[in-house]
């Protein structure tokens, strides 16, 4: 099964990247994960289950440790393929 996670942290700061918000794209771009996509009002990465659902569990530990005050995320079903 193929997954898509779509996730921000808060709280925002447009003049400079916050902690949390560079820990969760260490994480995801650390992770074996496809079409990865980091901005500054959202980030998108797309692979395996397994990994998928690895780095959501790693990025909210470490974006939380790192001050995050609110993580959304929203995770999808996009295709079958590696489990």
């Amino acid at each position: 099964m193929r997954l898509r996670v779509e996730f921000t942290t808060e709280p925002f700061d447009l003049d400079e990247a916050p902690a949390h918000a560079v820990a969760a794209r260490e994480v995801i771009e650390a992770a074996e994960l496809d079409e990865v996509d980091v901005g500054p009002f959202g980030n998108t990465a797309e692979g395996g289950a397994d990994q998928v659902l690895t780095a959501v569990d790693t990025l909210l530990r470490k974006a939380l440790d790192a001050g995050a005050t609110r993580v959304s995320l929203q995770v999808n079903v996009v295709g079958e393929g590696d489990r």
